[in-house]
């Protein structure tokens, strides 16, 4: 099976949204889309919601998953570029003729005080970037 396009996710921290689109994305497509993820201030690690909306609801498994710098994806072209949250549209970058598009979506961790309360708001957004990544992958393949 050939690699028919390829896909870079952005947000801010590369710890909920952009990992779980990423994680989507490759799950969907099965194999034929290059995917990556990356943030512009990337947090140490993974929420653990996104863990563990990914393998309640989804079956993928991203507790090995690490965060990505947007810098160390620098000098990679993209089919294309996905922006996920409004800050990191703002950065400045340089992929080449990647086609660029915007996801304006909530920030899960924000939408509650604690990790337990802000679980349905991870499920809800993965459930719109499933959608949406339904869409893409007609674009992309």
């Amino acid at each position: 099976m050939s690699v028919s396009g390829s896909v870079l996710f952005l947000c801010t921290g590369n710890s909920a949204r952009s990992p779980i689109a990423e994680a989507l994305l490759r799950h969907r497509s099965g194999g034929q889309v290059e995917v990556a993820s990356a943030g512009s201030h990337p947090k140490p690690v993974l929420h653990p919601n996104t863990v563990r909306v990914m393998g309640e609801e989804y079956g993928i498994d991203l507790s090995a998953q690490r965060t990505t710098a947007l810098s160390t994806l620098a000098d990679r072209r993209f089919d294309y570029v996905i922006t996920l949250c409004d800050k990191v549209r703002e950065v400045p970058r340089d992929h080449g003729a990647a086609t660029a598009m915007h996801w304006s979506l909530p920030d899960p961790p924000a939408a509650a005080a604690n990790d337990h309360d802000s679980y349905p708001e991870f499920r809800k957004v993965a459930a719109e970037i499933d959608t949406r990544n339904q869409f893409l992958l007609s674009l992309v393949t």
